[in-house]
């Protein structure tokens, strides 16, 4: 089946994305993309905004996360994962 994406929200600090895309059969399907995951194979297109002459922007979604997703936020979520592991 067939997906078309629909909708990205970008969630706190860490830039992780929520996606919406549309099954054929029109019902929803949602996934969470965290930042520093995989998305090499992420070639699906949404408009980002528009340009000075009014027309659309578009990007993939991996275009999406090398813009959002810096050094800095990726270093800071590195630490935030290793201060949730328990103590060994």
């Amino acid at each position: 089946m067939a997906y078309t994406l629909d909708k990205i929200d970008v969630e706190d600090r860490f830039k992780h994305l929520s996606i919406r895309e549309i099954m054929d059969d029109g019902q929803y399907h949602r996934r969470i993309i965290m930042c520093g995951d995989d998305v090499s194979g992420e070639t699906q297109t949404i408009q980002r905004g528009t340009d000075e002459n009014g027309d659309p922007i578009m990007k993939t979604v991996k275009e999406i996360t090398e813009e959002l997703w810096t050094d800095e936020v990726k270093a800071n979520f590195e630490t935030f994962k290793a201060s949730q592991k328990p103590p060994e």
